[in-house]
C-alpha cells in the first residue's frame, strides 16, 4: 500500500512539475510611444521627434530580446511611423496575451534644466504630497492628451477628459491587479539604467497613464530622458547611445524574466504513516513578531516612497508596512490565518478594487493564490 501511495505521489509531482515548466514569460509587448500624425515631444530646434526615438529604441530592444531569447515572442505595437490610438496599444498586448507590456516615451518640459529617466506604473500616485506630483501630473496630462486626436474620445475612454483635473480621479482610484510585478520590473529598469547615457534617475512612481489602464498584465511606462535638456538630447541623438539604452532595458528584462520563470515552487508535505506533520510553535499574543512568524493580510498597494501610517491614502486603515528591496508594501487587515484575512477582502475591495490576499512571513510578503 505504501509503495502504491509513493508511486502516485511521484507521478503527481512529475505532472505538476511538467505543467509548471510551461508557466514562463513567453510573450512581451513593446510600445513605441506616439507615431504618425502624433509626433510626441519635439526638440526646440524642431529636428528631433519623440516618435522617431521611441521607435528606434524599441526596435533595438526587441531585437536584443529576440537574439537572447529565441523562444520569447516579441510584439511591437507599431514598427513603422504610423498613428495608433492610446486604446489600441494595450488592446494589442491583451490580444497576444503578453506577459509584460513596456511603453517607451521621451519627456519634454518648458524649462531646460530637468533631465533624466523615470519609470511609471498605473495607480494612485505616491507623489501627491510632494512638488514632484504636480510635475508628474503634467506628464500624465501631456501623454494622455493624445486621445484628443481621436474621434469621439469621450465615449471611447468613458468620459475621460485630459483637460479636466476631475477626470483623473477614476484613474487615481484604480489599482493595477499586476501592480506588484509592474513595480518589480519598474525598479529593475530604474536600477539598470543607472550609469548609462542618461545618468539621472528620477525614480519609480505610480501615476494615472491611460495607456496602462486596460492592460491585463504587468505594465510600465518609461520616460527615457528629456528632449528639452541639451545633455539628454545630445545623448538621445546618438545611435550608439540609443543602443546602449536598449541594452540596459534588455538587462532589466533578462533579470525580470529570470525571476518570473523562477517564481513557481512546489512545496509538498508528505505525512509519514502514523506520524503527524510537526506544527509551528504558538506565539504569545504579547510577543513581538519574529522572522519565523506567519500572518496574512490584504495588500492594497506598494511603492518606492515610505508613507506615514496616518496618510489619507489608507482611508482610516492602520497599515502594516513591509520593506521589500527598494519597495514598501502596504498591508491592512492583518490576521493570524488566511481565512480570517480573506474575510475582509470584499469590503476592502470597495475602496481598493485590486487589493489581494498576501502571506507575511518575517520581512517577506508573498501572494496567496
Amino acid at each position: 500500500m505504501k509503495r502504491t501511495i509513493y508511486l502516485l505521489i511521484t507521478v503527481l509531482l512529475t505532472c505538476l512539475s511538467a505543467n509548471a515548466q510551461t508557466l514562463k514569460l513567453t510573450t512581451v509587448c513593446i510600445d513605441p510611444g506616439h507615431g504618425g500624425k502624433d509626433p510626441g515631444c519635439v526638440s526646440k530646434d524642431g529636428k528631433t521627434y519623440e516618435k522617431t526615438l521611441t521607435l528606434d529604441i524599441s526596435k533595438r530592444f526587441a531585437e536584443k530580446i529576440r537574439a537572447g531569447y529565441p523562444g520569447v515572442k516579441v510584439v511591437l505595437t507599431r514598427d513603422t511611423d504610423k498613428t495608433l490610438s492610446v486604446g489600441a496599444r494595450p488592446a494589442i498586448a491583451n490580444k497576444v496575451e503578453a506577459d509584460l507590456f513596456i511603453s517607451i516615451h521621451i519627456n519634454s518640459v518648458p524649462k531646460t534644466t530637468p533631465s533624466g529617466y523615470s519609470v511609471h506604473v498605473l495607480g494612485k500616485s505616491s507623489q501627491k504630497d510632494r512638488d514632484l506630483f504636480a510635475y508628474n501630473m503634467d506628464i500624465c496630462k501631456r501623454e494622455n492628451s493624445v486621445i484628443l486626436l481621436e474621434d469621439d474620445y469621450t465615449t471611447t475612454y468613458q468620459g475621460f477628459d485630459p483637460n479636466d483635473p476631475e477626470s483623473f480621479i477614476f484613474l487615481q482610484l484604480m489599482q493595477n491587479s499586476n501592480l506588484e510585478q509592474s513595480l518589480e520590473f519598474a525598479q529593475l529598469v530604474a536600477d539598470k539604467m543607472k550609469g548609462g547615457p542618461i545618468p539621472t534617475n528620477r525614480g519609480v512612481s505610480q501615476d494615472p497613464f491611460l495607456v496602462l489602464w486596460k492592460t491585463a498584465m504587468p505594465a510600465v511606462l518609461i520616460e527615457i530622458g528629456f528632449l528639452s535638456n541639451s545633455s539628454d538630447l545630445a545623448a538621445l541623438r546618438s545611435a550608439s547611445n540609443r543602443d546602449k539604452i536598449a541594452t540596459r532595458l534588455f538587462n532589466a528584462f533578462k533579470e525580470y524574466k529570470t525571476r518570473y520563470d523562477g517564481s513557481l515552487s512546489l512545496d509538498v508535505e508528505v505525512e509519514v504513516e502514523g506520524e503527524a506533520a510537526p506544527k509551528p510553535a504558538q506565539q504569545d499574543a504579547g510577543e513581538p513578531e519574529t522572522q519565523g512568524s506567519v500572518q496574512y493580510g490584504i495588500q492594497i498597494f506598494a511603492g518606492s516612497k515610505l508613507l506615514d501610517k496616518k496618510d489619507k491614502s489608507f482611508m482610516g486603515y492602520e497599515p502594516r508596512i513591509v520593506k521589500s528591496g527598494k519597495l514598501y508594501k502596504y498591508v491592512i487587515a492583518v490576521e493570524d490565518s488566511a481565512g480570517e484575512a480573506k474575510a475582509h477582502l470584499c469590503e476592502i475591495r470597495k475602496k481598493y478594487p485590486d487589493s489581494f490576499l498576501v502571506k507575511i512571513e518575517g520581512e517577506t510578503v508573498s501572494l496567496v493564490k
